[in-house]
């Protein structure tokens, strides 16, 4: 065998091994109600969830840049943890249920929170 095929081997296994960590993280970071929350904050703000149109051409390839970022990162938890990806979606909608329910709620007193609402 000669060098450069040597050389091959061990960078193919190196890459190998850096796929199989990065997706070990992945399905580490899923796992728990935490890291779904930080994943799902991530996605939300690489704009994954929205359009990126914009009549400036500049601003659009900008977050256009942002949601590609995004998309690869859902496309690897499709990938290797669908199941968690559909609990992340429940959460979230949970979590948000909950944030409105506390914004509308009326302060301790029977008074006007902070929103205005009584």
């Amino acid at each position: 065998m000669n060098a450069t095929l040597r050389v091959r081997e061990a960078a193919g296994r190196k890459v190998a091994a850096s796929r199989d960590t990065e997706a070990a993280d992945l399905k580490w970071l899923m796992s728990s109600r935490r890291g779904r929350r930080i994943v799902w904050r991530l996605l939300d703000q690489a704009g994954v969830f929205r359009l990126s149109f914009n009549t400036n051409a500049m601003n659009m390839a900008f977050a256009e840049g942002g949601r590609n970022a995004g998309l690869r990162i859902l496309s690897q938890i499709h990938a290797l943890c669908q199941q968690l990806y559909q609990v992340m979606v429940v959460e979230s909608v949970a979590g948000r249920d909950v944030s409105r329910a506390v914004a509308d709620a009326p302060d301790a007193e029977g008074g006007v929170d902070a929103a205005g609402a009584v």
